[in-house]
């Protein structure tokens, strides 16, 4: 998803640890299948003679979370028989291990592959070791290869080469007594990806998974508009090209090399019609349970590819989406967080080298909570938990019930009002930039803030951990000059352009309050005589001081009309003016209730 990276944000990070301290299912596999199989899939006529089948698992989206992610991003929504939907508690490295290792039983042709963002908007036991932590616990789960997300490219294309090859942090250098960081042990594709200098790939295009004469090409892109999600330093130097161009261009050269069998590695992803992971995605029609942007690029994408495991928008589908030869072809993604894997067979034919597509099944999996965890995670856990404990068990704030940010359900959540208002807060004072009003981007809330404790702070106790989880990217906050005909526009520039079919609403400060008509289209949407700040109408020929963090002063996520502000005043990190307000505007005998988050008026 969207987000807000930033290039110095470990080294920021550190910096602020060491100034405030003085020291620093996969079950379902193993398990008789009416009674625990989980998944929900596709099955295509019997396995023919002289054919293997290639066991492919995978998922996406990864983004860290080594322990189980709290609140809502550590559920999947499963469909019951009644219609209705449960939440079931997954996720955490320790079952994904179990998992995997589970379904791999019995299967000597298996592979397993994932399609980015695997790392990158990191809780803080990953992301304040520049994720380490994370390609360690991957390389342990064998995963054979990877392709690249927007999110490997926050801290830039050189910290990316070194999450590949190994070597300690040029600035934070190796973080444990003798031990030297050794890289990923499997391949990252950036087929797409190439140099503004030598127009060449910044990393493998492809790979090939070979075991006893079978052999299977990967080629790996992620999506052609990861410049409008990642900072312009994290993108410096780069050039993101076509998806559905670069896919068949490298497919024809497999092609050419004898690889017959060939499996996308796609970040970009598609919008099902139901958040329950086991929704069959093909009931309407073949592929017609899902829209978003991966439909036309499965369309699009050379019959010489088999399959397309996807990723980015952070749902769960199994569905059949036709190819340019009208012939179906399994798209696939596994949510995120590390909640669900996908258990695919590809039947590869030993005569022509290719995979029967008839004979392709595929289902989701919930990584279930109550299988035994791994213990070589369990030990990586708690020795990396071992160093971030000085810094992540900080108290910073309290509040009285979960106040929720990635798990709303509506455009403006109760987190994100906190966030805009504690930006407002820190960025209002004359000498602090002199803002009027803040905005916040969604793709830059992570989590939700939930009030059960994860460990032993006690319940209700915001911990510098918990809060770092919120807003990773540690992004510095500006204060910039807008008219107030761009401040309009930038409202309607969440609903319209780049963002009209999967609009990005900013959280707003609670001094500004308008009305959103989803009735309408485009621009029009935004009921402009309704935009009221501090209760009064907004001039468009007056200046305004709005603070916003550095992705967003930077036109990100579509909203070029932010990236023309002007007197421009850097203040402290986001994450910093977060922690300040909770500290200010909570204590132990008075915590923090959650808004109502009423402050844009909805009309559907």
């Amino acid at each position: 998803m969207s987000a807000t990276p930033q290039k110095n944000r470990a080294a920021r990070r550190l910096l602020a640890a060491a100034a405030g301290l003085a020291t620093v299912g996969a079950l379902a596999a193993a398990m008789p299948a009416a009674a625990h199989d989980r998944g929900h899939g596709h099955g295509h006529g019997h396995q023919k003679p002289n054919t293997v089948d290639v066991q492919l698992l995978s998922f996406n989206d990864l983004h860290g979370n080594l322990e189980p992610p709290a609140g809502s991003s550590g559920t999947v929504n499963e469909k019951q028989a009644d219609g209705t939907t449960k939440a079931i508690p997954a996720g955490g490295v320790e079952y994904l291990a179990s998992s995997l290792r589970t379904a791999r039983k019995g299967n000597p042709y298996s592979v397993t592959a994932a399609a980015g963002d695997l790392v990158g908007a990191s809780p803080l036991l990953s992301g304040l070791f520049h994720d380490e932590p994370t390609i360690e616990a991957l390389n342990k789960m064998d995963l054979d290869v990877t392709s690249v997300g927007n999110h490997e490219f926050d801290e830039g294309a050189v910290e990316l080469a070194r999450l590949q090859n190994g070597g300690c942090h040029p600035t934070a250098g190796c973080y444990e007594r003798g031990k030297k960081f050794k890289g990923a042990d499997f391949p990252y594709l950036a087929a797409n990806v190439t140099s503004e200098k030598t127009g060449k790939p910044v990393l493998k295009p492809y790979t090939v998974w070979k075991k006893n004469g079978v052999k299977i090409g990967f080629i790996g892109v992620t999506l052609e508009g990861t410049p409008n999600i990642v900072t312009a330093e994290g993108v410096k130097g780069l050039k993101f090209h076509d998806e559905i161009e670069t896919v068949n261009k490298y497919a024809k050269e497999l092609d050419r090399q004898g690889v017959k069998s060939i499996v996308a590695l796609i970040h970009e992803g598609g919008l099902p019609a139901s958040s329950a992971y086991n929704y069959d995605c093909d009931s309407p029609a073949v592929g017609g349970g899902v829209s978003g942007p991966i439909v036309d690029i499965a369309k699009g994408i050379s019959p010489k590819v088999d399959a397309l495991v996807t990723g980015h928008t952070h749902n769960a589908y199994v569905c059949t989406i036709p190819d340019p030869a009208g012939k179906p072809r399994l798209v696939t993604s596994a949510s995120s967080f590390g909640r669900l894997y996908t258990d695919t067979t590809l039947t590869y034919d030993r005569r022509t080298n290719d995979i029967v597509r008839t004979g392709v099944k595929s289902a989701n999996h919930i990584v279930s909570r109550e299988q035994p965890k791994a213990a070589d995670m369990t030990s990586l856990i708690t020795r990396w938990n071992t160093l971030a404990a000085p810094v992540a068990n900080t108290a910073q704030g309290f509040i009285s019930a979960d106040i929720n940010g990635r798990g709303a359900t509506t455009p403006e959540s109760p987190l994100g009002d906190v966030i805009a208002d504690a930006q407002l807060a820190g960025m209002a004072p004359a000498d602090k930039g002199g803002a009027q009003v803040a905005f916040m981007n969604p793709g830059g809330i992570r989590s939700d803030l939930v009030y059960k404790a994860s460990g032993a702070e006690g319940d209700g106790v915001v911990t510098y951990g918990e809060s770092f989880t919120v807003q990773p990217f540690t992004n510095m906050m500006n204060a910039v000059d807008l008219t107030g005909a761009q401040l309009v526009t930038a409202l309607q520039q969440q609903v319209s352009g780049a963002n009209e079919s999967s609009p990005k609403i900013l959280q707003i400060s609670h001094n500004l309050a308008y009305t959103l008509d989803m009735t309408k289209t485009g621009a029009a949407r935004v009921v402009t005589d309704s935009v009221r700040l501090n209760g009064e109408a907004i001039d468009p020929a007056k200046t305004y001081r709005v603070a916003m963090n550095e992705f967003l002063a930077g036109g990100g996520d579509g909203f070029a009309a932010l990236g023309q502000g002007t007197n421009k005043l850097v203040g402290p990190s986001d994450l910093d003016l977060f922690n300040a307000y909770l500290a200010a505007n909570s204590s132990a005998t008075a915590p923090l209730d959650p808004p109502a988050a009423n402050r844009i008026t909805v009309i559907r």
